[in-house]
């Protein structure tokens, strides 16, 4: 049995964002097909023998005991009873506050890893589970694999998708899912889609006129992405995307980005590398 781990925890695009409802606990019921990209951070765990866990990144302003990196293997710890513990570093790659998912991978990375190098021997259902706690995207990097989602986001059905190529821009500005989801004018009442419909393309997200309106360097992204492309805001933002099947038409604007806008160019998979 290793006692040492290196696992990557990519991101995520969604395709589409509805919002069909909203729970008496105040949490979204919504549809969205997640997309997993090539883009990851990278985790390096190493099981100790004392229960002490230890955690650091290069980004030093996720050093904190709120890190969803310490706070899945605290969940994990307390769901088993184990009496390991572990260092973890962080390498960030993934834009923090950008829609992206990178703190829920990473969470759901570490859940993974832990379970492997401490030997809990939970099911990815089980873990599915603990990680829901942490946040509603969690599963999603548990299950690892791109998927359609309902509920909260944590009933999953695995889909396989032709792999395209997106180009990802990060507007530079950090938006508050807590403010998009309680904001008065955001859409809480689409009608619940079949895949048919988003084959079709009859789909959008329900959050981005909202950000729009609040935060003008994400409108500012979208304006200058859809003169080339359908543009979409993933997740409440702030990160924007552009899908192309020809990946050299996506890597021909990267260049191009504005002045205060960050980009990438990433590649859709069907199954994530950290499983």
């Amino acid at each position: 049995m290793t006692d040492r781990l290196e696992i990557q925890c990519p991101a995520k695009l969604n395709l589409f964002l509805h919002i069909t409802g909203r729970r008496e606990d105040g949490y979204h019921c919504l549809q969205t097909l997640f997309q997993i990209i090539d883009l990851c951070d990278t985790l390096v765990l190493n099981k100790t023998s004392s229960p002490e866990l230890h955690f650091a990144c290069d980004d030093a302003s996720l050093n904190t005991e709120d890190n969803l990196v310490l706070r899945a293997a605290k969940a994990l710890q307390l769901a088993t009873g184990t009496t390991f513990g572990a260092t973890m570093h962080l390498s960030k790659h993934i834009p923090t506050g950008a829609g992206l998912g990178g703190g829920s991978s990473n969470a759901a990375s570490t859940l993974l890893g832990l379970n492997r190098l401490w030997n809990t021997q939970l099911s990815h259902e089980q873990l599915a589970r603990i990680g829901l706690s942490l946040g509603a995207d969690v599963p999603l990097f548990v299950l690892g694999r791109t998927a359609w989602a309902e509920g909260i986001g944590e009933k999953l059905t695995p889909m396989t998708l032709s792999e395209k190529t997106y180009l990802v821009i990060d507007p530079g500005c950090h938006v508050s899912t807590q403010e998009i989801f309680s904001h008065q004018q955001l859409t809480r009442n689409t009608t619940a889609i079949k895949m048919a419909a988003f084959l079709a393309r009859d789909t959008r997200n329900d959050c981005e006129n909202v950000v729009r309106s609040l935060y003008p360097p994400v409108d500012n992204a979208l304006i200058w992405l859809g003169q080339f492309a359908e543009a979409r805001m993933t997740g409440t933002g702030a990160s924007i995307f552009a899908t192309f099947d020809n990946a050299d038409d996506a890597y021909a604007l990267l260049p191009k980005i504005p002045k205060g806008m960050r980009g990438f160019v990433a590649k859709g998979l069907n199954s994530s590398p950290a499983c």
